[in-house]
């Protein structure tokens, strides 16, 4: 049985330029828990803007950006617009590939090995 891979590396085209100047462009992304997408949903911000659930949803599984020890919601805001849209299409497509992938296992030689699923629409 493989491990699931829950974090992934990512490089932000632009970076995200500090107080002091420093561009960090490094980080790690988590997949996101049921938590993470339910939460959000309580938050005042989001009920006044729904747009902002992405703000607070990428502050949640961005786990590290360079030497930054925390990423906030105020980190995620003031991404560029480039770097946003980056992260954005990363959540989608770990959190909707991971769950899309299933054990398989050659009935002649019983080697195990994943396969991603493919959904059928109606």
């Amino acid at each position: 049985m493989g491990i699931l891979q829950t974090e992934f590396n990512f490089t932000l085209p632009k970076g995200y330029v500090d107080e002091t100047g420093t561009v960090h462009k490094e980080g790690v992304m988590r997949l996101a828990t049921a938590a993470d997408e339910i939460m959000p949903m309580r938050d005042p911000r989001v009920q006044q803007n729904p747009a902002y659930l992405t703000v607070i949803l990428l502050s949640r599984v961005v786990t590290g950006l360079g030497s930054m020890k925390m990423v906030t919601t105020r980190v995620i805001e003031d991404l560029y617009t480039t770097d946003f849209a980056y992260l954005q299409e990363m959540y989608n497509r770990i959190n909707q590939y991971s769950a899309n992938i299933m054990k398989a296992k050659c009935p002649k030689c019983e080697h195990q090995f994943d396969v991603e699923a493919e959904f059928q629409g109606e």
